[in-house]
């Protein structure tokens, strides 16, 4: 089951064998705990439940607690499932960032840095009203947002000013270019969403 938990340590940038400058978004993740097994005869679906990073107990809820500790597992702060038809045990060694080889290409989703309240301009790259020929205050709004008496409505789904960004957001098909097994670190080639220290699900991608 190739699957992992991490977060989100920052860009730097790798040289590749030919001398060129190649941007990678480092991901320290891992080691995470198999912490709950679903099965199709008892849940209608096969999934593994991970668990990653390690805090103090008042932290979590005394369900989470319960959940943890029926299966003599350190207190884990996240969980999360990845869909698998493996056959695997809860508890037992944790996985690591081994689980993945250099090379290899896999979807990373994150939450997307929240913008706030936004106009149209900056949430979906509007022009704006003229600069000049009188206009005073119309530069970055949307302008007419439908017609008169028909239809007489604004249709629903109307790109207009409102909350920009904090949306789940996957990243497909990136790059592996280097493992670091030592310190849990993984760097992959381009960009991630979310901000530093956000938490980011490591998948085998889907397009391969």
């Amino acid at each position: 089951m190739k699957g992992l938990i991490g977060k989100k340590v920052g860009m730097t940038q790798l040289f590749d064998e030919s001398g060129k400058a190649v941007p990678v978004t480092v991901i320290k993740a891992g080691p995470c705990y198999v912490t709950q097994v679903r099965t199709v005869d008892q849940d209608g679906y096969s999934a593994v439940q991970l668990g990653y990073e390690e805090v103090k107990p008042q932290r979590l809820t005394g369900g989470e607690l319960g959940h943890l500790k029926k299966n003599d597992l350190p207190n884990l702060r996240y969980l999360r499932e990845f869909r698998t038809d493996e056959a695997m045990e809860v508890g037992g060694e944790p996985l690591t960032v081994e689980v993945f080889t250099e090379g290899e290409m896999v979807d990373i989703v994150g939450r997307s840095k929240g913008r706030g309240f936004t106009g149209v301009v900056k949430r979906y790259g509007f022009s704006g009203g003229p600069k000049t020929h009188g206009q005073s205050d119309r530069q970055r709004a949307p302008g007419s947002i439908g017609a008169g008496s028909t239809p007489g409505r604004v249709f629903k789904g109307k790109r207009m000013p409102g909350r920009m960004g904090n949306e789940t957001v996957t990243s497909q098909s990136l790059l592996i270019s280097r493992i670091d097994p030592e310190n849990n670190l993984i760097a992959v080639r381009g960009s991630v969403p979310g901000p530093k220290d956000g938490l980011v699900i490591i998948k085998e991608a889907r397009k391969q």
